[in-house]
Protein backbone atom coordinates (compact mmCIF):
# COMPACT_ATOMS: atom_id res chain seq x y z
CA UNK A 1 0.00 0.00 0.00
CA UNK A 2 1.28 3.59 -0.84
CA UNK A 3 1.63 6.58 1.17
CA UNK A 4 -1.80 8.87 1.65
CA UNK A 5 -1.02 11.00 -0.86
CA UNK A 6 -4.38 13.27 -0.27
CA UNK A 7 -3.56 13.54 3.49
CA UNK A 8 0.06 14.37 2.87
CA UNK A 9 -0.73 16.70 0.10
CA UNK A 10 -3.26 18.41 2.82
CA UNK A 11 -0.87 18.31 5.98
CA UNK A 12 2.23 19.65 3.30
CA UNK A 13 -0.11 22.33 2.23
CA UNK A 14 -1.22 23.69 5.73
CA UNK A 15 2.08 23.04 7.32
CA UNK A 16 3.93 25.21 4.53
CA UNK A 17 1.29 28.06 4.76
CA UNK A 18 1.41 28.48 8.61
CA UNK A 19 5.24 28.69 8.36
CA UNK A 20 5.30 30.76 5.59
CA UNK A 21 3.75 33.69 7.94
CA UNK A 22 5.68 33.57 10.58
CA UNK A 23 2.59 32.11 13.14
CA UNK A 24 3.28 29.63 16.29
CA UNK A 25 1.75 26.40 15.93
CA UNK A 26 -1.61 26.47 17.88
CA UNK A 27 -4.34 23.94 18.56
CA UNK A 28 -7.41 25.09 15.73
CA UNK A 29 -10.08 24.46 18.50
CA UNK A 30 -7.66 27.38 20.78
CA UNK A 31 -8.66 29.76 18.28
CA UNK A 32 -11.29 32.87 19.82
CA UNK A 33 -11.00 30.83 23.33
CA UNK A 34 -9.58 32.59 26.05
CA UNK A 35 -8.48 31.10 29.24
CA UNK A 36 -6.15 32.90 31.95
CA UNK A 37 -3.22 30.68 32.14
CA UNK A 38 -2.12 29.11 35.70
CA UNK A 39 1.55 29.29 36.86
CA UNK A 40 3.57 28.85 39.52
CA UNK A 41 5.74 31.95 41.83
CA UNK A 42 8.86 30.75 43.61
CA UNK A 43 9.84 33.12 46.05
CA UNK A 44 14.02 32.24 46.49
CA UNK A 45 13.73 34.49 49.74
CA UNK A 46 11.41 31.60 51.38
CA UNK A 47 13.14 28.78 49.99
CA UNK A 48 15.33 26.80 52.68
CA UNK A 49 16.45 24.07 49.73
CA UNK A 50 14.49 21.06 51.88
CA UNK A 51 14.38 20.09 47.93
CA UNK A 52 10.77 18.36 49.56
CA UNK A 53 9.84 20.20 45.79
CA UNK A 54 12.24 17.93 43.92
CA UNK A 55 11.75 14.88 45.85
CA UNK A 56 7.97 15.11 45.23
CA UNK A 57 8.29 15.59 41.57
CA UNK A 58 10.66 12.01 41.23
CA UNK A 59 7.82 10.50 43.06
CA UNK A 60 5.20 11.46 41.35
CA UNK A 61 6.87 10.67 37.97
CA UNK A 62 8.79 7.59 39.22
CA UNK A 63 12.10 9.41 38.13
CA UNK A 64 15.05 7.45 39.97
CA UNK A 65 15.48 8.51 44.07
CA UNK A 66 17.63 11.97 44.50
CA UNK A 67 21.00 11.66 46.18
CA UNK A 68 22.87 14.83 45.46
CA UNK A 69 21.81 18.15 47.68
CA UNK A 70 22.50 21.87 46.33
CA UNK A 71 26.19 22.89 47.52
CA UNK A 72 27.70 26.52 46.75
CA UNK A 73 30.05 26.07 43.41
CA UNK A 74 28.04 23.61 41.68
CA UNK A 75 25.68 23.52 39.53
CA UNK A 76 23.03 21.22 38.98
CA UNK A 77 21.06 21.03 36.39
CA UNK A 78 17.18 19.40 34.94
CA UNK A 79 17.95 15.78 33.16
CA UNK A 80 15.64 13.10 31.14
CA UNK A 81 15.23 11.96 34.92
CA UNK A 82 15.18 15.25 36.65
CA UNK A 83 12.39 17.81 36.00
CA UNK A 84 13.27 20.68 38.52
CA UNK A 85 16.33 21.56 40.40
CA UNK A 86 17.26 23.63 42.97
CA UNK A 87 20.95 25.11 42.95
CA UNK A 88 22.65 27.35 45.76
CA UNK A 89 24.59 30.81 45.14
CA UNK A 90 26.99 32.71 47.61
CA UNK A 91 26.10 36.15 47.31
CA UNK A 92 26.25 39.35 49.11
CA UNK A 93 22.78 38.25 50.84
CA UNK A 94 24.64 35.15 51.84
CA UNK A 95 23.38 31.88 50.64
CA UNK A 96 20.21 32.18 48.01
CA UNK A 97 18.85 29.83 46.58
CA UNK A 98 17.95 29.80 42.50
CA UNK A 99 15.31 27.14 40.73
CA UNK A 100 16.01 25.33 37.37
CA UNK A 101 12.29 23.71 35.30
CA UNK A 102 10.53 24.69 31.80
CA UNK A 103 9.17 28.48 32.61
CA UNK A 104 6.40 27.65 30.64
CA UNK A 105 6.15 30.79 28.20
CA UNK A 106 3.29 32.63 27.56
CA UNK A 107 4.30 32.26 24.02
CA UNK A 108 7.24 29.25 24.06
CA UNK A 109 9.37 28.97 20.85
CA UNK A 110 9.45 25.13 21.52
CA UNK A 111 5.95 24.94 20.46
CA UNK A 112 6.27 27.35 17.78
CA UNK A 113 9.36 24.89 16.32
CA UNK A 114 7.41 21.96 16.86
CA UNK A 115 6.43 20.64 13.01
CA UNK A 116 3.79 18.45 14.59
CA UNK A 117 2.26 19.72 17.69
CA UNK A 118 3.87 17.36 19.76
CA UNK A 119 4.94 20.32 21.79
CA UNK A 120 2.13 22.11 22.99
CA UNK A 121 0.65 25.22 24.68
CA UNK A 122 -2.30 24.46 26.37
CA UNK A 123 -5.46 26.47 27.10
CA UNK A 124 -4.98 26.43 30.62
CA UNK A 125 -1.35 27.70 30.39
CA UNK A 126 1.35 24.65 31.12
CA UNK A 127 3.68 23.36 27.76
CA UNK A 128 3.31 19.75 27.49
CA UNK A 129 4.57 17.53 25.67
CA UNK A 130 2.41 14.66 23.50
CA UNK A 131 4.50 11.56 22.58
CA UNK A 132 1.80 9.83 20.12
CA UNK A 133 2.79 13.25 17.70
CA UNK A 134 6.40 13.46 18.22
CA UNK A 135 8.08 12.61 15.04
CA UNK A 136 11.62 12.83 16.80
CA UNK A 137 13.33 16.04 14.96
CA UNK A 138 14.15 17.65 18.54
CA UNK A 139 13.58 21.12 16.92
CA UNK A 140 12.13 21.98 20.20
CA UNK A 141 15.37 21.20 22.26
CA UNK A 142 17.27 23.68 20.14
CA UNK A 143 14.71 26.53 19.67
CA UNK A 144 14.12 26.57 23.79
CA UNK A 145 16.26 29.83 25.40
CA UNK A 146 15.91 28.31 28.83
CA UNK A 147 17.43 25.06 26.93
CA UNK A 148 15.02 23.25 29.29
CA UNK A 149 13.44 20.16 27.21
CA UNK A 150 15.76 16.87 27.37
CA UNK A 151 15.90 13.89 25.28
CA UNK A 152 16.46 9.94 26.32
CA UNK A 153 19.29 9.29 24.58
CA UNK A 154 19.79 6.11 25.80
CA UNK A 155 16.17 4.80 25.81
CA UNK A 156 15.16 2.50 23.21
CA UNK A 157 11.34 4.37 23.13
CA UNK A 158 13.07 7.85 23.57
CA UNK A 159 10.88 10.61 24.84
CA UNK A 160 11.35 14.50 25.61
CA UNK A 161 11.18 15.20 29.56
CA UNK A 162 10.37 18.11 31.02
CA UNK A 163 8.35 20.06 33.90
CA UNK A 164 4.49 20.06 32.53
CA UNK A 165 3.51 22.08 35.39
CA UNK A 166 1.62 18.42 36.49
CA UNK A 167 -1.18 19.15 34.04
CA UNK A 168 -2.53 16.05 34.57
CA UNK A 169 -3.36 16.88 38.30
CA UNK A 170 -4.27 20.76 37.52
CA UNK A 171 -7.25 19.00 34.40
CA UNK A 172 -8.58 17.01 37.86
CA UNK A 173 -8.38 20.01 39.88
CA UNK A 174 -5.53 19.20 41.82
CA UNK A 175 -2.56 21.58 41.98
CA UNK A 176 1.38 20.32 40.76
CA UNK A 177 3.11 18.15 43.29
CA UNK A 178 5.93 20.08 43.81
CA UNK A 179 3.71 23.30 44.98
CA UNK A 180 1.61 20.79 47.36
CA UNK A 181 4.72 19.32 49.00
CA UNK A 182 6.04 23.10 49.86
CA UNK A 183 5.57 24.04 53.55
CA UNK A 184 7.03 27.41 53.14
CA UNK A 185 5.02 29.28 50.60
CA UNK A 186 8.02 29.57 48.87
CA UNK A 187 6.08 27.53 45.68
CA UNK A 188 2.23 28.93 45.26
CA UNK A 189 0.07 28.09 42.50
CA UNK A 190 -2.63 30.08 40.82
CA UNK A 191 -3.58 32.33 37.46
CA UNK A 192 -0.64 34.32 36.67
CA UNK A 193 -2.34 37.27 37.49
CA UNK A 194 -2.94 36.03 40.80
CA UNK A 195 0.82 35.45 41.22
CA UNK A 196 1.88 38.46 39.77
CA UNK A 197 -0.07 40.11 42.23
CA UNK A 198 1.06 38.21 45.26
CA UNK A 199 4.53 38.89 44.08
CA UNK A 200 4.24 42.80 44.23
CA UNK A 201 2.85 42.48 47.65
CA UNK A 202 5.26 40.50 48.69
CA UNK A 203 7.95 43.41 47.18
CA UNK A 204 6.22 46.18 48.92
CA UNK A 205 5.54 44.92 52.37
CA UNK A 206 9.20 43.80 52.33
CA UNK A 207 11.54 45.99 49.72
CA UNK A 208 14.69 45.38 51.75
CA UNK A 209 14.23 41.52 51.31
CA UNK A 210 13.28 41.31 47.76
CA UNK A 211 14.87 42.63 43.90
CA UNK A 212 12.23 45.16 42.47
CA UNK A 213 11.90 42.85 39.62
CA UNK A 214 9.82 39.56 38.99
CA UNK A 215 11.39 37.11 36.39
CA UNK A 216 9.42 35.80 33.69
CA UNK A 217 6.79 38.91 34.22
CA UNK A 218 8.38 40.40 30.85
CA UNK A 219 11.20 37.72 29.74
CA UNK A 220 11.16 35.70 26.40
CA UNK A 221 7.36 37.36 26.07
CA UNK A 222 6.30 36.60 29.92
CA UNK A 223 6.23 32.98 31.53
CA UNK A 224 4.62 30.75 33.80
CA UNK A 225 7.16 30.16 36.15
CA UNK A 226 7.43 33.77 38.34
CA UNK A 227 10.73 33.79 40.55
CA UNK A 228 11.09 36.23 43.21
CA UNK A 229 14.61 37.03 44.12
CA UNK A 230 16.59 39.27 46.65
CA UNK A 231 18.99 40.21 44.00
CA UNK A 232 18.91 41.20 40.58
CA UNK A 233 18.41 37.85 37.83
CA UNK A 234 21.88 38.30 36.58
CA UNK A 235 23.78 38.42 39.89
CA UNK A 236 21.80 34.90 40.64
CA UNK A 237 23.38 33.60 37.51
CA UNK A 238 19.50 33.51 35.07
CA UNK A 239 19.64 34.23 31.43
CA UNK A 240 19.48 37.80 31.35
CA UNK A 241 20.18 38.03 27.54
CA UNK A 242 16.92 36.78 26.33
CA UNK A 243 15.05 39.78 25.73
CA UNK A 244 11.79 41.35 26.61
CA UNK A 245 10.05 39.94 23.26
CA UNK A 246 8.76 36.46 22.55
CA UNK A 247 10.77 33.90 20.29
CA UNK A 248 8.18 33.40 18.19
CA UNK A 249 7.88 36.59 17.35
CA UNK A 250 11.23 37.45 16.45
CA UNK A 251 10.92 35.02 13.58
CA UNK A 252 8.11 36.79 11.42
CA UNK A 253 10.74 38.75 9.59
CA UNK A 254 13.39 36.12 9.52
CA UNK A 255 10.56 33.44 7.33
CA UNK A 256 9.74 36.52 5.09
CA UNK A 257 13.30 36.54 4.06
CA UNK A 258 14.98 33.37 4.14
CA UNK A 259 14.96 30.92 0.88
CA UNK A 260 11.95 28.46 -0.14
CA UNK A 261 13.99 25.58 0.68
CA UNK A 262 14.62 26.07 4.07
CA UNK A 263 10.47 26.92 4.36
CA UNK A 264 9.66 23.97 2.45
CA UNK A 265 11.70 20.99 4.21
CA UNK A 266 9.78 20.86 7.35
CA UNK A 267 6.17 21.01 5.73
CA UNK A 268 7.88 18.28 3.77
CA UNK A 269 9.26 16.22 6.76
CA UNK A 270 5.33 16.83 8.56
CA UNK A 271 3.53 15.48 5.00
CA UNK A 272 5.82 12.22 5.43
CA UNK A 273 5.30 11.41 8.97
CA UNK A 274 1.40 11.90 8.82
CA UNK A 275 1.39 10.24 5.75
CA UNK A 276 3.51 7.55 7.57
CA UNK A 277 1.13 7.35 10.22
CA UNK A 278 -1.60 6.88 8.69
CA UNK A 279 -0.28 3.74 6.94
CA UNK A 280 0.68 2.30 9.69
CA UNK A 281 -2.64 2.89 11.06
CA UNK A 282 -4.36 1.37 8.25
CA UNK A 283 -1.83 -1.86 7.96
CA UNK A 284 -2.69 -2.66 12.06
CA UNK A 285 -6.55 -2.40 10.91
CA UNK A 286 -5.99 -4.57 8.32
CA UNK A 287 -4.20 -7.43 10.55
CA UNK A 288 -6.74 -7.04 12.83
Amino acid sequence: MGLDRRNFLKTMGVAGAALAVGKPSQAAGNKGKYTEFYGILYDSVKCIGCQNCEVACTETYGFPEITDTPLVGTERHTSETRRTILNVQETSRGEVYTREQCMHCNEPACAAACLTQAMYKTEEGPVIWRGDKCMGCRYCMVSCPFDVPKFEYHSSNPKIEKCTMCYERIMEGGIPACVESCGFDALLFGTRRELLTEARKRICAEPTKYSDHIFGEKEAGGTGLLMLTPLRPQELGYRTNIGNESYPALTKGFLFAVPSVFVLIPPLLLGIHEATKNKGSKQEEEEV
